[in-house]
């Protein structure tokens, strides 16, 4: 579709709005809504919006920033205002002369996939986005509080939950997303979507517009949806379990047909590189103070730094199926993440085991939860950092990260998470109370 078409679809769907969209540092959605008459002048001129607004953009004096439509990314809102249509489309973040914003997520992202098609790749990716769906109180606030008892692939009684998921699955299709899943996951009230694996910028925008529609497809229902990592003790988090892989020439560089595991030196070198720097990247792919009550022992969270061509309780999983569709699972990641910083990471990671051809050690197919200290020790199973602070603390370290993030975001970010840091760490909870209000 190009700009004449989408300006006739718009007119003939009688779409009055069209809603901008970006994401800021935090990977929060960002949008600004115009009238449709003004989309021929974003597409020629750009809009004007003021970046010190925005969390991790810039500073007072140097406010004005422009958004230009990826022309790609239309789709119509699946639900109206007052009976208007609205329209979005997301946008890249540009400064006034022109040039791309440094600290613009998807901007870093799009530098990385770049970087893979001078190698010769196209990179494709799949996330498994899980969340916690919640009930509200009389004043609309979400309640800490389970909606039920299911677990894994549950049918439940059809509820209002059934319904939501359902909606979300129609909705996502009618904006071009095709749902490939949708179920009841391990723990009580938790859920999971996953879409058909795209580009990974496209997959990253798809990542984007789920939470998007899930969010609000949920107040429709007078539900909360919420992709915190780790909303109650003693039960599994929420994870972001992301699919990879690598296209040359139309074939799926991860797949060998005439090795004999099927797969490629390629795949070998790409985890390699993941594993070499997955203490470093954690920080990106599981942002928040959160993130790390989930990556625990014991909730099949993937703490150990390893691959498997089996198991389950490594960081990296190469699933079965082979052919077009070989690809590694890197299952650290968590839906609190930026999904474009995120997938950006882990991307870059990949291509630089496959530039300097890291070898990865041997793959662990048995049990490593199981498994003693001295076992791990022997067979050199590092894990990833337990808190965010461990974790900004291996980014500091971490040339790929700046490099991937630039020197802004990174900057930001490293702000941002450290001020959340000190924080969390001042704050009295509710556990230290019962703990030691008695002393």
């Amino acid at each position: 579709m190009d700009q004449a078409q989408l300006f006739e679809l718009v007119k003939s769907e009688k779409i009055q709005f069209i809603r901008l969209q970006f994401s800021d540092i935090n990977g929060s959605l960002k949008n600004v809504e115009i009238p449709s008459a003004e989309l021929e002048r974003a597409f020629t001129r750009g809009i004007m919006f003021d970046g010190s607004s925005v969390e991790g953009f810039v500073r007072i004096e140097e406010s004005d920033m422009y958004l230009k439509p990826d022309l790609s990314t239309f789709a119509i809102l699946p639900w109206s205002t007052e009976g208007s249509k609205s329209g979005r489309i997301i946008c890249d973040v540009y400064k006034p002369d022109g040039t791309p914003f440094e600290g613009d997520p998807r901007y870093r992202l799009k530098l990385v996939v770049e970087k893979a098609k001078k190698m010769g790749f196209e990179a494709f990716a799949g996330p498994e986005i899980e969340f916690f769906v919640l009930p509200k109180d009389e004043k609309g606030f979400p309640k800490a509080e389970l909606l039920d008892f299911g677990s894994y692939f549950d049918l439940l009684p059809l509820d209002e939950v059934e319904s939501l998921r359902s909606e979300v699955a129609v909705a996502l299709k009618t904006m071009g997303i095709d749902v490939e899943a949708s179920h009841h996951e391990v723990a009580p009230s938790q859920h999971e979507v996953d879409f058909r694996y795209a580009d990974i910028l496209r997959a990253a925008d798809s990542t984007q517009t789920v939470k998007l529609v899930l969010k609000t497809i949920a107040v429709k229902h007078k539900l909360h949806v919420t992709f915190m990592p780790k909303p109650f003790f003693g039960i599994n988090g929420s994870g972001m379990h992301t699919h990879l892989s690598l296209f040359q020439n139309g074939e799926n560089a991860f797949c060998d047909v005439n090795s004999p595991d099927g797969l490629s030196k390629t795949l070998n070198y790409f985890v390699g590189g993941i594993l070499s720097h997955a203490r470093e990247i954690t920080a990106v792919t599981n942002p928040t103070v959160n993130s790390y009550k989930r990556l625990v022992p014991g909730y099949e969270a993937p703490v150990n730094i390893a691959w498997s061509k089996a198991n389950r309780s490594a960081l990296i999983r190469v699933p079965a199926a082979r052919g077009k569709s070989t690809r590694i699972e890197y299952r650290a990641p968590d839906p609190s993440c930026n999904a474009y910083l995120a997938f950006a990471v882990m991307l870059s990671a990949g291509l630089d085991g496959i530039e300097k051809r890291i070898e990865p050690p041997l793959p662990i197919e048995e049990n490593i939860y199981a498994m003693s200290e001295e076992k791990r020790s022997q067979f050199k199973i590092d894990s990833l950092p337990g808190s965010l602070r461990e974790a900004l603390d291996e980014m500091r370290k971490s040339e790929l990260v700046k490099e991937v993030l630039g020197e802004h975001i990174y900057r930001k970010f490293t702000e941002l998470k450290r001020r959340e840091w000190r924080e969390y760490s001042i704050t009295v909870t509710d556990w230290e109370i019962r703990k030691y209000m008695n002393y």
